[in-house]
């Protein structure tokens, strides 16, 4: 059985602009796929993802399609460049609509996303790469996320 990984790319550059983000969560998608994993890398900023913290914020929200395909994936990988020692913008949103999950839970009564490993990806030319993977690597904990064990 393989496992499928998605990658959301939250650089503030959209399609088809060059993204060092896009880089790296390109070279991760590529060594899941020479373990046989599958994946699909996505810009959010493609994307209508309106404010909010509901799971659908109404009509022209494109933030369904792109939580369906976090929620279906067995690996989640989050990318973001910094500004100003701070995760993108994009990022921020994205995290918000996530919250939603805090509220949503399986017959079991699990978050929705309990069980999918998650992963982040940071790049940037400044400090503040260890404050931004924390504050992201915490919003996805809070969400019921995994991490990789450390052998």
């Amino acid at each position: 059985m393989s496992l499928s990984v998605f990658a959301l790319n939250c650089t503030l550059k959209p399609s088809p602009n060059d993204s060092s983000c896009e880089l790296l969560l390109r070279q991760a998608l590529g060594a899941f796929a020479e373990r046989g994993a599958y994946g699909e890398l996505l810009r959010a900023v493609d994307f209508n993802i309106k404010p909010g913290v509901s799971s659908d914020e109404g009509d022209g929200d494109d933030w369904p399609l792109l939580r369906s395909k976090i929620l279906a994936a067995d690996i989640f990988l989050l990318g973001t460049p910094i500004w100003l020692g701070h995760p993108s913008s994009v990022c921020q949103r994205v995290l918000e609509r996530l919250d939603a999950l805090l509220g949503e839970t399986d017959d079991v009564g699990r978050m929705l996303s309990y069980g999918t490993v998650a992963g982040v990806a940071v790049v940037g030319n400044e400090d503040g790469a260890h404050h931004v993977s924390a504050q992201i690597f915490q919003g996805l904990n809070d969400l019921a996320f995994r991490w990789r064990p450390t052998p």
